[in-house]
């Protein structure tokens, strides 16, 4: 039985990689950049003032000069003027570019403005330079700005707009099929009978894709009857690039997934884990080179092994590289005997010492998904070990953040 160390090695050796695609601007949130994204221009492409009031030269200034004459106006957006006599200023507003011949901005609030002259407060000390952004302090014209692999967030869209950019580069959206199989799944909303249960497997793999942004998944719910399992499941590995399987991948006489799957030339590439929850968890490559997960059919031990194994493989596919370890300190102690690697669900809250603490939560069985409200993700404790005393240091996976 692997390790979970050994089937996440196993996972992003067999996974296949999506291509690059362009994609418009404002459909590349949450996708994997592709491309590097290099500077359209000096940025701020021109000394840029920071502040409303006026430009002046500021020699006049330290000469001690207090009343200039206004010769003009500029706004952000207008062409640049110049200041034609030392002695006088220009009236400038936020964002605006600093006319040619001044050096310094004073804020308006500084101001008395009469009869076409502004005067400047008694006392006032004004530096050279101040309030002005100079050109290509933030970075120069053709320097990287974005490289390939990262998540776009709202601030790459804007770095990437400012750029110059319409189109990016980003990892293909791949075609994801969910399957949740079992006899007593009942969607939400149809009469159910007393020993059928409610189908949320299915609902919480879409939205924990869709909410990494693998959107557009489709679900299909099949019984368990292994002819039927046999052409529907034939049919998704002919439509998809990755399939996610839920239920009949343990021991029982109905667990028909593992037999189907290698019936249609699926190759497995493991089937077992030594963890709790998700111990049955299965992995394989179809045919033609599709991604198969087979997940165990109890709701947390689902969740658990998509996060864990689905949405890293599925970024690394992308072209995303593995993210940086994060930890969290044990608020409470924890016991846990059997020698497997435990996902332990918690809660989290920074204490007053900065530290991130994570409080256990645990569940009753691994069909107790209830308790899963309102936790932020789960630890990671080591198989090799079975007392972890408050204060201890353990790997921390978020939901929401492979």
């Amino acid at each position: 039985m692997l390790t979970t160390i050994e089937a996440i090695g196993r996972i992003a050796a067999e996974m296949p990689r999506f291509d690059a695609v362009a994609v418009p601007l404002d459909h590349a949130r949450r996708r994997v950049l592709r491309q590097r994204v290099t500077a359209e221009r000096d940025q701020p492409p021109f000394d840029r003032v920071m502040m409303d009031g006026i430009a002046l030269a500021h020699r006049a200034f330290a000469g001690g000069q207090r009343s200039f004459r206004v010769e003009g106006s500029q706004h952000a957006g207008d062409p640049r003027q110049t200041l034609l006599e030392s002695d006088a200023c220009i009236e400038v507003m936020t964002g605006a570019a600093l006319p040619a011949g001044t050096d310094c901005v004073i804020p308006v609030e500084r101001l008395a403005h009469a009869n076409g002259f502004v005067e400047i407060e008694a006392g006032y000390e004004a530096d050279l330079g101040q309030n002005i952004h100079p050109q290509g302090s933030d970075h120069k014209a053709g320097m990287e700005v974005l490289g390939p692999g990262i998540v776009i967030s709202p601030m790459d869209i804007a770095i990437i707009a400012s750029c110059g950019l319409d189109r990016v580069e980003v990892g293909r959206q791949p075609s994801v099929h969910i399957i949740s199989t079992g006899n007593e799944l009942v969607p939400p909303g149809q009469p159910i009978e007393p020993q059928q249960i409610r189908m949320s497997n299915g609902p919480a793999l879409l939205a924990m894709l869709e909410g990494q942004g693998y959107t557009g998944c489709e679900h299909d719910h099949l019984v368990d009857d292994e002819a039927l399992l046999n052409d529907r499941i034939a049919a998704h590995l002919d439509a998809a690039d990755v399939l996610v399987l839920s239920g009949g991948v343990s021991m029982g006489k109905a667990d028909y997934v593992p037999t189907v799957l290698a019936g249609l030339g699926v190759r497995t590439i493991f089937h077992k884990i030594s963890q709790r929850p998700g111990k049955p968890m299965w992995f394989g490559i179809g045919p033609a080179g599709q991604a198969v997960f087979a997940l165990p059919g109890n709701p947390v031990s689902t969740l658990v092994c998509c996060r864990h194994y689905v949405l890293p493989a599925l970024y690394l596919a992308s072209g995303r590289p593995p993210r940086a370890p994060e930890h969290a300190i044990l608020a409470e102690p924890v016991t846990f005997r059997p020698a497997l690697t435990c996902f332990l669900p918690v809660r989290l809250a920074t204490a007053a010492d900065g530290r991130l603490r994570a409080r256990p939560v645990p569940t009753n069985t691994s069909g107790d998904f209830t308790s899963l409200g309102g936790t932020d993700g789960y630890v990671e404790l080591a198989l090799e070990q079975s007392e972890f005393p408050a204060g201890s240091a353990v790997p921390l996976h978020r939901w929401d953040a492979p």
